[in-house]
């Protein structure tokens, strides 16, 4: 099959950047940068620096260093944002745990009548019991021994013992954690409990702000661009929240690009618990990045001035 294009070379990529405009300092650095992250990748990193996106002209003030220090800076900042949805995913793995382990005992996520669509159920107890049968973990693989099945893995679950959701439940992924969660039924009292604990009063919107976190958790676990991005996925505007949440309207490109959702993730990382750091984390970023324009990830309209970020 013939390409659509033809594979430039390393140099002619540099200086199809340089007719375009382009400033270049350090032709041998740029080279380098250029072998190890392709120019593909850094282009979500240069498109706004484009005055014509028919002929990708750029600005003359656009530099190939600027370009490489977003590119850093989006490094810097999935490191914090996936601080953050660990310590958001800690905390809800913990409370499914024992808000229905206490109420329902250990096997509760077996129990269909827990949960609303029992087709979506049966499905999560497959991916779960997946993660399970091949865990490296020392607990899982000792549940194993203790409990050997005749059957192959893919029947583990008729085992007369089945693991308890302290166990099974911490190889759960994000995904299926946020998944169990929003199918359980909706008069559930720990549905709701976990929500407020959460600092929210109604648990579709937690369900909504997980749907939205497991969203951005794919885009950092797979090293993908945050930069400018738009949110396909978005957490909705919390009812009466119960603790501080934004004092001011935001505009629409907050709403879009990551500021809300990043928002969303530090009030509930405050809720589990006010002595987190992970505000100050990127805070501490935004400092140390003076020359990077942060208002293309939505922080802007006096966002600092926010008694949530102060």
């Amino acid at each position: 099959m013939t390409a659509n294009k033809k594979s430039r070379t390393i140099q002619e990529q540099l200086d199809l950047l340089k007719a375009r405009g382009m400033s270049i300092t350090d032709e041998q650095e740029a080279i380098l940068y250029l072998s190890n992250i392709s120019y593909y990748r850094l282009k979500g990193y240069w498109w706004d620096m484009q005055t014509d996106s028919v002929n990708h002209t750029f600005a003359k003030s656009s530099s190939f260093d600027d370009v490489i220090a977003r590119y850093y800076f989006d490094c810097h900042l999935r490191l914090v944002l996936f601080s953050a949805i660990e310590f958001i995913e800690i905390a809800l793995r913990t409370k499914m745990i024992y808000h229905l382990s206490q109420s329902y005992g250990g096997l509760w996520y077996l129990n269909d009548v827990l949960f609303t669509n029992k087709d979506e159920h049966k499905r999560h107890l497959s991916n779960l019991q997946e993660e399970f049968a091949r865990s490296g973990e020392v607990f899982a693989k000792a549940y194993r021994k203790e409990h050997p099945s005749e059957k192959p893995k893919s029947k583990m679950w008729e085992n007369s013992v089945k693991p308890d959701a302290w166990l099974i439940f911490e190889v759960a992924t994000f995904g299926i954690l946020s998944k169990m969660y929003k199918n359980l039924i909706h008069d559930l009292p720990e549905k709701s409990k976990i929500a407020n604990e959460f600092g929210l009063n109604l648990h579709n919107e937690l369900s909504g702000w997980l749907e939205a976190i497991t969203y951005l958790r794919n885009i950092v676990a797979h090293h993908s661009r945050v930069w400018s991005r738009n949110m396909v996925k978005r957490t909705i505007l919390p009812k009466n929240p119960r603790n501080q949440w934004l004092e001011n309207d935001l505009v629409e490109v907050q709403e879009k690009k990551p500021f809300l959702l990043i928002t969303s993730m530090l009030y509930l990382c405050n809720a589990v618990n006010p002595n987190n750091k992970i505000k100050n984390k990127f805070l501490d970023l935004f400092k140390n990045s003076p020359d990077i324009p942060i208002y293309k990830l939505g922080f802007l309209n006096n966002w600092e001035t926010e008694p949530l970020w102060r």
